[in-house]
């Protein structure tokens, strides 16, 4: 771990494979979050595609304000779970979808102009308990991955200014429209947000001034060690007090940055060119980033291959060929039953885990490092795999 945590656990005293979240590093996490938030007048929301852990709700929302929501699930769950603001998005939905939305949303975010005229005349029974906003499509390319690049070229995300009618411009605003989002980040600093804000300023203006909030999204790795939080604190005051607008940003990965583990177990070792160990977990169902993104997740003990006297390839349980995880040097061999701990675990690996092959999700825990205690929250079984079927 990059930060002192999980002090004293013992990998063996969880069902394996579990994700293990320290409730010692998520509250860290809070409250480096909620310094932004008491030198600004910014409002910070759990974007609940990167961490939906509502276990640790009763902690998060001591510190945040709420929940931001990409499905009518999401949001219904913030809700209830979070009982705060909820913020919404998708990029597109039915009459039915909007209903739900409109149910449990405080914010619903339009990804389209079509989209709004198509449902505005729903949208003025909601006005006096929603607010209502756009995305923008700043086309400002930040993002190193294109997979994760919401302003590549061709997205589906957001209105680029071509599609703005000039007469908005001129009016200095847009009927019933009192917001603006903005997101085209990913794991970056405050660099990118400064010269995509730069971006917005030039294009938008004349509508920024006429909104009563600006939502700056996702993507802030604002609880990494070398994130710049004096030049994001200048960045919000300068659009505070320029537009007097509340300003909103929706950190998922950030909350629970550097908070979990994943633990697994070592089935089975054999060979094939290479030193081949298949371990109980799977980067197809339990870690999909570490094939999406890709990425490569670091193991406590373990360094890269060749470095250390004993080379593995880690392969997950299922039938996929691709179901590998890395090549990692251990100081001894390995053996059948032997506990690794993956870590950074905590963020898009819960929210997108799947039952593919049958496997089971792995088992989630709270550890505090603080007082050693351990709670198994939950375990799944044969029900969860066949309740998703028909």
């Amino acid at each position: 771990m990059e930060r002192d945590g999980f002090i004293g656990f013992d990998p063996y005293a969880v069902p394996s494979p579990g994700y293990v979240v320290d409730l010692a590093l998520l509250e860290e996490n809070c409250q480096i979050l909620d310094s932004i938030q008491q030198q600004t007048h910014a409002q910070i929301l759990l974007a609940l595609k990167g961490f939906s852990m509502f276990s640790t709700f009763p902690l998060i929302r001591s510190y945040l304000h709420g929940v931001c929501a990409s499905s009518p699930d999401e949001a219904r769950l913030g809700r209830e779970e979070m009982g705060q603001q909820v913020h919404s998005y998708a990029a597109g939905f039915d009459e039915q979808m909007l209903s739900s939305f409109l149910r449990y949303s405080d914010h619903l975010i339009f990804n389209s102009f079509s989209l709004w005229d198509r449902f505005r005349p729903t949208t003025r029974q909601w006005q006096d308990r929603v607010s209502f906003g756009l995305r923008i499509n700043p086309q400002q390319q930040e993002a190193e991955t294109p997979m994760y690049d919401p302003s590549a070229p061709y997205s589906r995300l957001g209105i680029t200014r071509d599609q703005f009618p000039q007469e908005v411009f001129t009016a200095g605003y847009i009927e019933g429209i009192e917001g603006f989002h903005i997101h085209n980040l990913c794991e970056q600093n405050s660099d990118a947000l400064i010269r995509t804000w730069d971006r917005v300023e030039e294009d938008y203006s004349p509508l920024l001034h006429s909104a009563a909030w600006i939502n700056l999204g996702g993507g802030h790795h604002i609880t990494r060690a070398d994130y710049d939080r004096q030049a994001l604190i200048d960045l919000i005051s300068r659009i505070e007090s320029t537009y007097q607008v509340q300003v909103y940003l929706e950190p998922g990965e950030a909350v629970a940055l550097d908070t979990g583990i994943l633990v697994a177990t070592v089935l089975d070792i054999t060979r094939n060119g290479m030193p081949i160990a298949i371990l109980d977990t799977s980067a197809s169902c339990h870690m999909p980033d570490v094939l999406e993104m890709p990425y490569r997740p670091q193991i406590i003990g373990a360094a890269h291959p060749q470095v250390k006297p004993h080379t593995y390839r880690l392969g997950g349980m299922t039938c996929l060929a691709g179901d590998v995880i890395g090549d990692y040097s251990f100081d001894a061999p390995l053996e059948v039953g032997q506990r690794l701990i993956f870590t950074d675990m905590a963020h898009y690996t819960m929210v997108k885990t799947t039952t593919f092959n049958g496997i089971r999700l792995p088992s989630i825990s709270t550890y505090d490092s603080r007082t050693a205690e351990l709670s198994i929250i939950k375990e799944f079984g044969y029900e969860d795999f066949k309740g998703r079927l028909s």
